[in-house]
């Protein structure tokens, strides 16, 4: 009991509580008699009540008469649990989605057969849906011609046909040591591996991107030739790559003939004067993709991909085929309505705003300079591991990222991701935050030894 600070009962019942949430204490294990224990830890017998009392009302322990007192079941699933786990867009500010949905609705079905709506549609999006896609994309890219554009169910579908269009089974991708998990799912389970490419404070460094493509070269297979990158406001650590380093990035891939995959869905949150995606400096080199999911709503089931050329655009549809005919033409018609008739760049600047506030309530709550996008990476304290800090938070209702999950290579330095946007409103937000605030706070490394 010499570790830790406040009232002795009150680091008892911290102690519990560290020991569940680490698994020394499972439910049902039974805890020592009161007397016993205050002789274990050499305290007087009121402050072992006054601790167990405190820990029956949070739910931590249960008495069951002369048996004795057990670790209790979590009682999680009654409680309101709060997802800072999801990068999702929150709610656009001054707009109402219920009513956006039944207007867009309305009009889709009013403009268009429902009969056409209700049957099987080109894969990879119509003219409308790929001329809409190419309109979203301009502030990325500037003018792409819709002839380039692939509308995909989704960024996943659209990794997954990337992989399969341009590689090879068993052979390696190329990506950063943190990365989204969708990534290694995805080549996994497609026979390819995802080898990890050492960085700096500017993203992959491109002497070791060279290193990599140069040993797979020499192994005598085909070379690596799918380069994966995340260069703005990157999922899950936020960083943005600078320009220099993108310009020597694709001069490597260059030489090396590697395409690169660029995974952008977080670029128009990023501030004013960011660099420009790799595909608008190399354009015949970068195989560009930007989902709606994550600044408008997953439920669209949206994303865009810009291709170098016609010879790609094959390839990649053939590909699509293997496991998606088509994207659902319903939610296709009312992306491309919404974008058509600028009802899209108003719920994005919406959604911006509300993400720019929950930045701020996030960094005046956590201590942390304000960011932008949809989620922040918060590095902890030397006295929590992320695995745990995720298993803790859980007991408390917060759902967060470990590092652990994006890993791919080495061990990071311990961090979680805390997604802001899927929160109802700001005022759950600001409290979910506050409790992991004070989570986070809690020195626990010196506790966990003293129940057993």
């Amino acid at each position: 009991m010499s570790g830790g600070s406040g009232p002795r009962y009150l680091r008892l019942v911290d102690f519990i509580e560290t020991a569940v949430a680490r698994g020394t204490l499972a439910p049902g294990d039974r805890v020592p008699a009161q007397r016993a224990l205050a002789t274990l830890l050499d305290v007087d017998l009121t402050t072992v009540t006054r601790g167990f009392n405190e820990a029956r009302r949070r739910g931590l322990i249960e008495a069951r008469g002369p048996l004795g007192t057990f670790i209790a079941a979590p009682r999680a699933e009654l409680l309101q649990r709060v997802d800072l786990s999801m990068n999702i867009p929150p709610p656009p500010v001054g707009l109402v989605m219920d009513a956006l949905l039944r207007e867009g609705m309305s009009r889709v079905l009013v403009r268009s057969d429902a009969d056409l709506l209700m049957t099987y549609h080109v894969g990879g999006g119509g003219r409308a849906d790929c001329a809409a896609g190419a309109k979203w994309l301009q502030p990325m890219l500037g003018a792409v011609a819709a002839e380039r554009v692939v509308v995909c169910p989704g960024a996943q579908a659209a990794l997954a046909a990337l992989i399969l269009a341009f590689t090879q089974p068993g052979e390696a991708i190329l990506a950063e040591p943190l990365i989204y998990p969708g990534l290694p799912h995805a080549a996994a389970q497609l026979g390819r591996r995802v080898e990890a490419v050492a960085v700096d404070a500017e993203g992959m460094r491109p002497d070791a991107l060279e290193a990599a493509c140069r040993a797979s070269a020499e192994s005598g297979a085909h070379g690596a030739r799918l380069v994966y990158l995340n260069p703005t406001l990157q999922n899950p650590t936020t960083a943005t790559m600078p320009e220099s380093r993108r310009l020597e990035i694709l001069r490597v891939a260059e030489r090396y003939g590697a395409r690169i995959v660029e995974d952008d869905p977080y670029w128009r949150f990023a501030p004013a004067g960011a660099p420009a995606p790799l595909a608008r400096l190399a354009p015949q080199r970068v195989c560009y993709l930007a989902t709606l999911s994550k600044t408008l709503s997953p439920g669209l089931r949206t994303a865009y991909l810009a291709l170098p050329d016609a010879h790609a655009h094959t390839r990649l549809l053939a590909a699509l085929r293997a496991f998606s005919l088509m994207a659902a033409p319903l939610t296709n018609a009312l992306a491309t309505h919404w974008i058509e008739d600028g009802v899209a760049e108003s719920i994005f600047a919406g959604v911006k705003t509300e993400a720019r506030e929950r930045q701020r309530i996030a960094a005046q709550t956590l201590g942390v300079p304000a960011g932008a996008g949809i989620h922040l990476w918060y590095t902890l304290p030397r006295y929590w591991h992320a695995r745990e800090l995720a298993a803790a938070a859980s007991t408390e209702g917060l759902a967060v990222a470990p590092s652990t999950a994006f890993e791919y290579g080495a061990p990071s330095a311990d961090a979680i991701r805390i997604s802001l946007g899927a929160t109802g409103d700001q005022a759950q937000l600001q409290a979910a935050l506050r409790r992991l605030s004070a989570l986070l706070a809690n020195d626990r490394s010196s506790q966990a030894a003293v129940i057993v």
